[in-house]
């Protein structure tokens, strides 16, 4: 009965984890996209078995990659139209604990799984450019 659990709390704290070490690693673009992933993977499937065994141990893995990859594409979205970078390893940083909270819930952390892609989807669909801001008003 509590194995549900145990494997859905491991892919939600895999999924946090995965999104704290992109917001962590957010101002190295090359570090972020390929040390992220593997270090994210390593660390979460490493929960996962301290949690339980290797189903944990493959679920924290699993959510770790998709965490850290995920917030990889939200961090880089936002570096490209002008976020700071303090400010973006902050805001994703932040929303990466909460992640982390939520996977206590029991059954949140399969939850997070379906719709944190999702999100990010429909986040790239709406994409904006970059704001010229007061430079357009300026008179030559």
């Amino acid at each position: 009965m509590w194995e549900w659990y145990r494997i859905g709390l491991s892919l939600g704290l895999g999924i946090g984890l995965g999104s704290l070490l992109a917001a962590a690693l957010a101002p190295r673009r090359a570090v972020l996209i390929a040390a992220t992933g593997a270090l994210a993977i390593a660390a979460a499937a490493g929960v996962g078995y301290a949690i339980g065994g290797w189903h944990e141990a493959l679920a924290g893995g699993l959510g770790g990659a998709l965490g850290a990859v995920v917030a990889a594409r939200l961090v880089l979205g936002t570096l490209a139209r002008g976020g700071t970078r303090g400010g973006t390893a902050a805001l994703i940083g932040l929303a990466a604990l909460v992640l982390v909270a939520l996977a206590l819930v029991p059954a949140v952390g399969y939850l997070e799984a379906v719709a944190l892609p999702a999100l990010a989807a429909r986040a790239r669909g709406r994409r904006v450019e970059r704001v010229a801001g007061l430079r357009s008003l300026a008179r030559d």
